[in-house]
């Protein structure tokens, strides 16, 4: 019996790994920048956190969710997104006490049980910071703007930041009314779940997929037309700074995430050079989740990047790690034992070095340098060992460089 992966989930390998730790590596040397630090979450967690913060009447909550009983009956959930666990922690961990901000990054697998398509998948991988502590709009703008660094340092340009406000606890019921007194004369035009949603919660129908919905709603009040004088003025705030750094936005209206948390400012990086899937990145504010989860009263905000949905924009790149500087061809049980030695002395300066295994022929040893990619090789023999110096052959250009028998040597010459 031949075993496959199963249905969503997806098997991640070389080269494409390579692209997986460059943009790992970009994100954590721009987060750190920031003052960010690491913290590791797990990907279970109880499922009541995320009924909680996500809120019921989300498809999240209500249809993709990985839920089940462990042996001592408790439900657990595999985490589908980041922040609750987060705030959980924060709070258990009492991380408030900390000095404020508190800025945080994690990277790692969510799982949703969704149709698995381009960018989609039911385990999923994601880039994602959180800063609690503060409410002072500079950090909202700098968020974005350390997002749009993050992307232009891993090669990806063509993106579209869209924000938009929707409003807090104060405004957001009058906009309710509004939203409703609009839909409910196209009620039966709309999806089952819609149908339900426009009394529990009207907001979550301006995020359903469903074509013909999207279609009814089209011409829907903005929330931004119903912010309260405080949201109002911390919009305008928050785009006056994009403005002053120099982050190029567009106000979307209609612009609605998929988790109740969310207050005030919310974001989506979009690539036009995406289909349907194009969001490659989104987030936003939180105000007061962290209290809803029992701790104090303190306001957050973070992102999230969908790490498959930003590889097809950076796949055409130069593969970042190439191949081994140095392949190092033996003949003769010598010359392999002076190879080994020679390989962990490079290995130990840092050089990726790869030897010839299993006795094969040279011409079967090059064969192989060639496949892997080596910048550089270096045959060991008789007469290298006798005369104590190497040929080095840059396989790019094809020159042959001698050196003496010495690791300084070597490195000084590749």
């Amino acid at each position: 019996m031949k075993f496959k992966a199963l249905k969503g989930v997806h098997d991640i390998l070389p080269p494409e790994t390579y692209i997986w730790q460059h943009m790992e590596v970009v994100a954590k040397e721009v987060f750190r920048t920031y003052g960010y630090k690491e913290i590791r979450l797990p990907i279970i967690e109880p499922t009541d956190i995320f009924i909680r913060s996500i809120g019921e009447t989300t498809d999240i909550v209500e249809k993709e969710m990985y839920t089940f009983q462990d042996k001592g009956g408790r439900s657990v959930t595999l985490r589908p997104e980041g922040t609750a666990p987060f705030v959980r922690a924060f709070i258990e961990h009492n991380l408030y006490n900390e000095p404020s901000p508190q800025k945080y990054y994690y990277i790692g697998p969510m799982f949703r049980y969704e149709r698995p398509q381009a960018g989609r998948q039911r385990q999923f991988y994601q880039i994602a910071v959180e800063v609690l502590g503060t409410d002072d709009v500079k950090v909202d703008a700098e968020v974005i703007s350390m997002l749009s660094i993050f992307f232009k340092k891993i090669g990806v340009k063509d993106i579209e930041i869209e924000v938009t406000s929707i409003g807090c606890g104060r405004c957001r019921p009058e906009y309710k009314v509004a939203l409703k007194n609009f839909l409910k004369d196209k009620l039966n035009i709309f999806c089952d779940d819609c149908k339900r949603r426009y009394d529990i919660n009207p907001l979550r129908i301006l995020d359903c997929k469903v074509k013909t919905c999207i279609d009814a709603r089209e011409g829907s009040p903005s929330v931004i037309e119903f912010l309260c004088k405080d949201c109002k003025v911390h919009f305008n705030d928050v785009r006056y700074y994009l403005r002053l750094l120099g982050i190029e936005h567009i106000i979307n209206p209609n612009l609605v995430r998929g988790l109740d948390y969310y207050t005030r400012t919310t974001f989506e990086v979009k690539s036009p050079l995406l289909g349907a899937q194009n969001a490659v990145a989104a987030g936003g504010r939180y105000g007061s989740l962290v209290e809803e989860f029992g701790g104090p009263p303190v306001s957050g905000i973070g992102f999230a990047v969908g790490i498959e949905r930003v590889i097809p924009l950076i796949k055409g790149l130069p593969s970042i790690w190439g191949g081994p500087d140095i392949f190092l061809c033996s003949l003769g049980k010598e010359a392999e034992e002076k190879s080994l030695l020679l390989a962990e002395q490079l290995r130990g300066e840092g050089l990726w070095v790869e030897l010839g295994y299993d006795k094969s022929s040279l011409r079967s040893q090059m064969r192989r340098a060639d496949r892997i990619g080596a910048k550089n090789v270096i045959v060991v023999g008789e007469d290298e060992l006798k005369k104590q110096r190497v040929i080095i052959k840059n396989m790019k250009d094809k020159n042959e460089v001698e050196a003496a028998f010495d690791v300084k040597a070597i490195i000084k010459t590749i």
